[in-house]
């Protein structure tokens, strides 16, 4: 057996692995996922993999060269309030900005919503004597004492983690750094995230909740991770663990750890990857990329080849503004539980039945009816041969929770069954509209890239809805997320802010503040990674008038240009334009934020063609009722037997191991080089 590289994606009901050869085999397995100790079902799922292998678990390992993780350790914590007892240490009279946040409700139209509540109450909020000039000049000097009492305070108060965000400390963060030592010395059991550490950049609001958003998370993600490093290196893994960040890169696991807002978007980060490869690998630059899971769908666009970096995001009510992939999460999956309100209103969501119990169909107890329990009445899931025959779903227990819901509602099973595949179709398609037409794209131009393990079932109708007339299905769909992880570049960001109110920047000062950065990052980098090293360079820019901000490529622009400055406002004009339509060139640009990447790219492994077959075209390995408009016998495939250049007319049901895809009447489907499905969707 040759090396391998192993990615290892943890879902809310399963956790996808896949292993890669240097030979391009691919490998990959599922196994049920552990919210309790999501470890627990990393090791189950690479026994898995292991046996599907032939080796043991400790040589599958130890011929390991690099293990990469996404993890929802952060994304659990943040969304389930279950992170650690935090306190805050701010400027002495600034300990509400937290509460205060933008001064705007996450909706401002609805009066009767009550704002989020803070990770951070009041009374564990301190405010210390110090003051910073906006400059970075020292007004008012640490106090000793004020911070002894913030400090015995916290040690009262029983508090795990520390957040420290003082005002201005963006610019000189000496007296954060000072608090955080004299913290660590008096407290060596508390963690500390200091915002100066976290997020140096203008803006006091964003800087105070990513700080408290990384402290809140920090100690939960840094003992996960250290527990599982643990027990892979007992298990015998000997080469580089690294974690999926936010912003689609991967780093190790003390950076992740030290970072750990930054691990809040790991999972779908490793998806967006392999969308992108995926993309490189067919040639299609315009993808909307669709990741149903159990528990969530969700959903972002590849443009020209490119994945969209945002540092507006933000999960559970909390601000997080370190840059992340643009990706919108929708509660809408294979779990998401039907239900009647008390009006009569028949809804799918956002509650889950999740890993467990699960859909009712699972047999662990689980009554509420799912759209898993859905889709299997429909005909369109195998009850006897869900996860390879392996897991067997229960029938009668799926009828029994539908049935609960055509009694309220007045139907019949099938009418109730329909309604909820109907229903979560139409919720994801919203979910499509919002990242396309409400932006002013048009879906139509996108081919519609469907991953995750119950993606297949939904995703032709789904196009359909949006008249998007192609449909990719890779092979490895089912576990996209994980495989994509392996396509990850390994990936450190620095940022600077450089804003003088009435002084305009000069192309001096832009040189200096971009050499800087580019010296820190490509030293952190190269001691996590040996070889060749690129750099992205951008900025945050707007016009005078504005109260954000805009992200503006720069990479290849000539810093020695003696025209910088022209240079890099026309850039900012022209996108501009391109996010909003227009661009007002007789007004001031003002350059907020330089920003750097350093990337260094790995081996993905290879991809290989199918070699395609002369035999005579394949035939259905069976028929089943499923229910298409009518009651049909509908011919099933199984996914391995597809040879290239086979073409297939719908309706029709094609069979993994751990995913289904069904295509309707008019559908039309053709089977790439890759093995890979291409589906052209008929339009309503």
């Amino acid at each position: 057996m040759s090396k391998l590289i192993i990615g290892v994606d943890v879902g809310g009901t399963f956790t996808d692995l896949v292993a890669i050869d240097a030979a391009g085999r691919t490998t990959f397995a599922k196994s049920p996922s552990t919210p309790q100790d999501q470890s627990i079902g990393v090791m189950a799922g690479l026994d898995e993999l292991a046996r599907r292998l032939g080796l043991a678990t400790a040589n599958m390992l130890a011929q390991t060269q690099r293990l990469v993780h996404g993890t929802t350790v952060a994304t659990n914590a943040l969304l389930e309030r279950k992170g650690a007892k935090v306190a805050l240490l701010t400027t002495e009279g600034h300990r509400d900005v937290l509460e205060m946040r933008e001064g705007l409700k996450p909706n401002r139209y609805d009066l009767r919503s009550p704002p989020p509540e803070p990770l951070v109450p009041r009374e564990l909020r301190f405010g210390v004597r110090e003051r910073l000039k906006p400059n970075g000049e020292v007004m008012t000097p640490l106090d000793e004492k004020s911070l002894d009492d913030a400090i015995a305070a916290i040690r009262g108060a029983g508090v795990t983690s520390v957040a420290i965000c003082f005002l201005h400390s963006y610019r000189n963060a000496t007296h954060e750094i000072a608090a955080a030592e004299r913290i660590s010395r008096e407290l060596p059991d508390v963690s500390v995230s200091h915002s100066s550490d976290v997020l140096p950049q203008i803006k006091e609001y964003e800087r105070v909740s990513t700080t408290v958003v990384n402290a809140y998370v920090g100690p939960i993600v840094r003992r996960y991770l250290t527990r599982l490093e643990e027990r892979l290196r007992e298990a015998g893994l000997a080469g580089s663990l690294f974690i999926i960040l936010s912003h689609g890169g991967m780093a190790p696991v003390e950076e992740a750890a030290r970072l750990a807002a930054a691990t809040v978007l790991s999972g779908p980060a490793g998806g967006m990857a392999g969308c992108r490869r995926c993309g490189e690998m067919l040639g299609l630059p315009d993808l909307v990329a669709f990741d149903m899971g159990g528990t969530s769908t969700d959903i972002s666009l590849i443009t020209d080849g490119a994945m969209s970096l945002s540092a507006d995001g933000g999960l559970a009510g909390q601000r997080i503004a370190l840059r992340s992939l643009d990706i919108a999460s929708i509660a809408a999956g294979g779990g998401s539980i039907a239900s009647v309100d008390a009006g009569g209103i028949f809804r799918v969501g956002p509650e889950s039945a999740g890993a467990m119990p699960g859909p009712a169909s699972y047999g662990n107890g689980g009554e509420a009816p799912t759209v898993t329990d859905a889709n299997v009445i429909l005909g369109y899931l195998d009850a006897k041969a869900f996860m390879g025959g392996r897991r067997p779903l229960d029938t009668a227990a799926a009828e029994a929770a539908v049935d609960r819901v055509a009694a309220t509602l007045g139907i019949d099973r099938t009418q109730a069954a329909t309604g909820i595949f109907r229903l979560v179709n139409l919720k994801m398609a919203d979910g499509i509209r919002l990242m396309t037409l409400r932006r002013g794209v048009d879906p139509r131009r996108f081919a519609l890239l469907s991953f995750g393990g119950a993606a297949g079932l939904h995703a032709a109708e789904v196009a359909r809805e949006l008249d998007i007339v192609r449909v990719i299905v890779p092979t490895t769909a089912s576990v996209l997320s994980a495989w994509g992880m392996l396509t990850s570049d390994v990936r450190y960001e620095a940022s600077r802010t450089h804003f003088e109110t009435g002084a305009r920047t000069t192309a001096a000062e832009i040189r200096d503040i971009f050499a800087g950065l580019e010296t820190r990052t490509v030293e952190r980098l190269k001691s996590w990674f040996d070889g060749p090293v690129a750099i992205e360079r951008s900025a945050e820019m707007r016009y005078g008038e504005q109260i954000f901000e805009i992200d503006v490529p720069l990479s290849d622009v000539n810093l020695n240009s003696e025209n910088l400055i022209a240079e890099i406002e026309d850039r900012f004009h022209r996108r501009h334009e391109e996010l909003y339509t227009y661009s007002s060139r007789d007004q001031e640009v003002v350059f907020v934020n330089a920003r750097v990447a350093a990337i260094g790219s790995v081996s993905a492994g290879e991809v290989t063609e199918k070699q395609g077959s002369s035999a005579a075209p394949i035939k259905p390995r069976s028929k089943r009722q499923a229910f298409l408009g009518a009651w049909l016998d509908v011919a099933v495939y199984a996914l391995d037997d597809l040879q290239p250049g086979e073409t297939l007319q719908g309706p029709a049901i094609i069979e993994a191991e751990t995913t289904t895809v069904v295509i309707n009447a008019g559908d039309h489907l053709t089977v790439n080089g890759l093995g890979w499905l291409d589906i052209h969707v008929a339009r309503k």
